[in-house]
């Protein structure tokens, strides 16, 4: 069976992760501080925090901006549950909007309707490592200035709705000459088993608010909100009598552990050189092949000034029922190759209708996920296993469809 998306862990990753081990510190130390000023160099960004999932900062961000009861944020219906939940967690209300016919990413003329006196956070999704229109989004937030209702400090700084990244997916991807984590005010990575680039388990919060805002500052006052609200980490206790802390807030406990920054800063390392490279080679070799299918859909990974970092294979078949698209991908799976979906939009999920969302309001994004194959991409994909799931897909058509 060809797997989905292995992680691919080297003989280096191992290594560090046991330097750690016998280090005698193991929890968020050195090694977490040293990968959260790699990533801000990589990425171009002002301030990056590690934390143990992107989940954990996306909420932590919701919550720094004051976002909560009677408050609106703005997403894309075709997302993972997280990006919802998070809002949920907060006590706001999810506004879902629709997404691109062509790239599955949420639409900013979408957007701009949705905006109301009530919408605090815009939530972009960079589905399948592809930037959202940044550029449009951005503009948009400034010129819907005048509506914006400050209720919290924050908020008056900004004096607009903030732009919060769903970047869980696009960590290395290109936008006008910047990566991603540098496109907007906040973006928030993964770092989860089956990302490019994983810890493990894991995330980051890729701070770029302009300013007045100070995000050195703003990274320290997360940097307690994340763990348990103590104005002193376990390394800093550590020092000479320096034991007493205080606990200023209730906060949470997401802090990234020196272990899984190990993993990263290796990962990290190799990341252009070998990671990007590959999937990058994998997916061309995927566009080759399924070209020539008049009812193979070829995924957008790249215009002018844009390019995807190729974290999913979102293969789209023209003109087939759900239906047919899971029997294709049960045919697909007989042939012992491992396909995924992404995503069940959130509307359609139990919880969400339960609370009066309803898929048809989003045609683009049902119509996509009716339509949906994401194929095997990882860096150890053989050239022989890419014709081999090529194949099956090809067969596994021909016996449902044509």
């Amino acid at each position: 069976m060809i797997p989905f998306s292995p992680p691919n862990i080297n003989q280096k990753a191992i290594d560090e992760v046991v330097k750690v081990l016998q280090s005698g510190w193991i929890t968020t130390g050195p090694r977490t501080k040293a990968f959260e000023k790699e990533i801000t160099e990589y990425c171009g960004n002002k301030a990056t925090l590690c934390l143990n999932s992107a989940t954990a900062g996306l909420e932590i961000i919701l919550r720094w901006f004051g976002v909560g009861e009677g408050d609106e944020v703005i997403l894309p219906a075709y997302t993972y549950s997280a990006t919802a939940n998070v809002v949920m967690h907060c006590g706001a209300k999810p506004v879902f909007v629709d997404v691109n016919a062509s790239d599955f990413n949420i639409s900013y003329l979408e957007i701009e309707k949705a905006i109301t006196v009530h919408t605090k956070v815009i939530m972009p999704v960079d589905f399948g490592g592809y930037p959202c229109d940044y550029k449009e989004i951005n503009a948009l937030v400034q010129a819907k200035k005048n509506i914006f209702k400050a209720e919290t400090k924050e908020q008056e700084k900004l004096g607009r709705v903030l732009v919060l990244s769903d970047s869980a997916h696009s960590f290395g991807a290109w936008y006008n000459g910047k990566r991603a984590g540098s496109l907007t005010d906040i973006s928030v990575f993964s770092f989860h088993a089956v990302k490019n680039l994983t810890t493990g388990e894991g995330g980051a919060v890729a701070l770029n608010l302009p300013e007045p805002f100070d995000n050195s500052s703003i990274y320290t006052e997360l940097c307690i909100k994340t763990l348990h609200g103590q104005n002193k980490d376990a390394l800093a206790k550590t020092q000479k009598g320096n034991w007493k802390y205080d606990i200023v807030e209730a906060g949470y406990k997401c802090n990234m552990t020196d272990i899984a920054a190990a993993i990263g800063q290796v990962e990290l390392e190799r990341y252009d050189r070998e990671t990007l490279l590959k999937r990058k080679e994998i997916t061309l070799a995927y566009n080759q092949k399924l070209s020539d299918y008049h009812w193979a859909q070829i995924p957008e990974i790249q215009n002018d000034f844009k390019e995807t970092c190729y974290h999913l294979y979102p293969l789209r078949i023209n003109g087939i029922t759900e239906e047919q698209r899971d029997a294709i991908i049960q045919a697909i799976f007989d042939q012992d190759v491992s396909v995924n979906v992404h995503f069940i939009p959130v509307p359609k999920m139990s919880f969400y209708t339960n609370l009066g969302y309803q898929l048809d309001h989003y045609p683009v994004a049902e119509d996509n996920f009716k339509r949906e194959i994401s194929l095997p991409i990882f860096v150890d994909l053989t050239n022989e296993q890419i014709n081999q799931v090529v194949n099956a897909v090809v067969n596994a058509v021909n016996k449902v469809v044509v």
